[in-house]
């Protein structure tokens, strides 16, 4: 019993420090960091009043970039947000070269954000979002590179437009829509109108076709149910009064 109780004594007063595997420690030792560069994963002790020490996680992190008031190229303001993947990759680095790595990493995604979406019109925001979040994930990972991370993926979550433009680019798109309908009801009256002359003048080289066209129509109309009753007349018969008459 007395044994254990030394040995337990003796761990808390060396400082006995587990690290998981998705985690790195790095040591410092009166002030300077430890030769060897991160420890872990795995268990090691801390020296007591010499040595302190800070983990870092290594798993992809992910932050909001809050909704960003942006003016774009073509002076049109906007709201835009995102999303941001990223994890540390040198444990060390992340420490020693900037004090509050995940802060950073947040407030440089906030101004890149802005920046990028400034130098591009508002179509150009909207049709090429993906290309914009691979740009800005470039950009992002040089910058962020000497502070020991690695930016993986930027996303735009959503763009938000003015409700008077969103108005505005409704009618847009309402009077270009009844344009379009009007162009294409004309082309068709168009092509309605030659096919008739083209009939009409396939019919005028048989007079038996005339007739069998009326008694086509009389017909179709016979079809229908209604009141009305029809009594037609051969074509030849009109066609001879017409003649008397001249």
């Amino acid at each position: 019993m007395k044994q254990k109780e030394g040995t337990a004594w003796m761990s808390k007063q060396l400082g006995e420090h587990v690290v998981q595997e998705y985690e790195r420690t790095v040591i410092f030792r009166l002030g300077r960091l430890v030769h060897g560069g991160s420890k872990g994963p795995g268990i090691f002790f801390i020296l007591p009043c010499i040595e302190n020490c800070t983990t870092v996680d290594l798993r992809t992190l992910t932050f909001d970039v809050p909704p960003q008031e942006v003016l774009t190229k073509d002076s049109v303001t906007i709201s835009v947000d995102a999303v941001v993947y990223y994890r540390v990759q040198n444990a060390t680095v992340s420490v020693a070269n900037v004090e509050n790595v995940h802060h950073s990493t947040s407030l440089l995604a906030q101004t890149t954000l802005r920046n990028m979406l400034g130098t591009h019109n508002l179509h150009e925001i909207l049709a090429e979002r993906e290309h914009i979040s691979n740009s800005m994930q470039s950009v992002l990972d040089e910058c962020t590179d000497d502070w020991g991370i690695k930016v993986e993926r930027v996303e735009i979550k959503d763009v938000r437009l003015p409700v008077q433009l969103q108005r505005a680019m409704a009618a847009e798109a309402e009077a270009a829509r009844e344009a379009r309908a009007k162009v294409i009801a004309a082309e068709g009256e168009q092509k309605a109108s030659r096919a008739l002359m083209e009939a009409s003048e396939v019919i005028a080289q048989s007079p038996a076709a005339l007739q069998l066209r009326y008694l086509q129509t009389l017909n179709s109309i016979s079809a229908e149910k209604n009141s009305t009753i029809l009594f037609p007349i051969p074509i030849d018969i009109i066609g001879g009064l017409m003649r008397k008459e001249e």
